[in-house]
């Protein structure tokens, strides 16, 4: 029996994974996961694994699994932007990565693993080269260390090793993200909650709610997953984005449209109360990512083919998913 370990597993991406997975007819996946917040097993309820292992139980329980794993699609890590202990994020994005990986390559496995956009900080060119590598915070420097391992590692692979930054991913199985839940997120649950949605003033230059971000939906991050899961020879750092800046009241109104069956223009909401703006919180002054768009160009040259959906295509599935709940 060979196995597929997806760490993050009950997370936003991995358990989209797995499902994506299971559609395949692969059900032999050992799921690996912290459920401290255990309403996260929701998001893998409905799936198909064989097996289940704490996240810090997992070093000890390789040995076992050696000449056993088929790949590792490790999505696990503390993802939470505005952490402030160090150790702890760098123990458990750089640390426990850099044992998966040691590990991988030692048993000729490959690793396919989530990085991020957060590399980059501010931009202004995302590009996946070091002049264009600035972090802001601890969580972005724990992936660009782990990249930079990555890199030097590559030339005596072993096996496949597969760097995917994620941008700005949207989509069902993220309601336990809280605070660093998507936009798309916030908006729908305002929309509830106070009949608007909130967005921040101008800032960098952008006017209000203009500042631009590449959202992806989440199931074009796992068919880029499974892509790379099915072609061993590909190996680096890749982006992984839509390739298009689109701005929050983009977002907003295909929220607001979707919601409401309407096809109002951002004038329109505005003009009715629908979208306000709020001031810009002191705390993100000088640590806000105002403009992200990641360029595909490696990864169209590794051969990817797929394309990627428009907000208002990924807003419409995904408020279809949260309304049927």
């Amino acid at each position: 029996m060979m196995y597929y370990i997806v760490t993050g597993a009950a997370g936003f991406i991995g358990s989209k994974l797995i499902e994506g997975l299971n559609r395949r007819g692969i059900t032999e996946i050992v799921a690996v996961d912290n459920l401290a917040h255990a309403d996260k097993f929701k998001n893998i309820a409905g799936c198909e694994i064989a097996d289940y292992i704490d996240l810090a139980e997992l070093p000890a329980r390789l040995e076992a699994l050696e000449g056993s794993v088929e790949a590792v699609l490790h999505q696990g890590a503390c993802s939470d932007t505005m952490e402030s202990d160090g150790r702890y994020m760098m123990e458990n994005n750089y640390a426990y990565s850099r044992r998966l990986l040691e590990w991988c390559q030692d048993e000729e496995v490959p690793l396919i693993y989530a990085s991020s956009a957060a590399v980059y900080g501010r931009g202004p060119d995302y590009r996946e080269e070091r002049a264009c590598e600035r972090p802001l915070n601890i969580y972005g420097y724990s992936k660009f260390l782990f990249d930079q391992l990555v890199r030097a590692r590559l030339p005596e692979a072993t096996a496949q090793i597969a760097g995917l930054r994620y941008f700005n991913v949207y989509g069902p199985n993220e309601m336990h993200k809280g605070r660093m839940a998507s936009v798309a997120l916030h908006a729908y649950q305002q929309l509830h909650a106070e009949g608007k949605v909130k967005l921040f003033v101008g800032s960098d230059g952008y006017r209000d709610g203009e500042q631009r971000r590449d959202f992806i939906y989440v199931d074009d991050c796992v068919a880029v997953n499974l892509w790379f899961l099915e072609r061993r020879n590909v190996s680096g750092v890749f982006n992984c984005g839509t390739g298009r800046a689109q701005t929050f009241n983009r977002v907003a109104v295909a929220t607001i449209n979707a919601v409401h069956g309407t096809q109002a223009t951002l004038q329109d909401l505005v003009g009715k109360g629908l979208i306000e703006y709020i001031p810009f919180p002191p705390a993100l002054v000088g640590k806000y990512q105002s403009f992200t768009e990641a360029d595909l160009s490696r990864l169209r040259a590794a051969g990817y083919p797929g394309e990627f959906m428009t907000v208002e295509q990924g807003v419409s599935a995904y408020v279809k998913q949260l309304q049927s709940q």
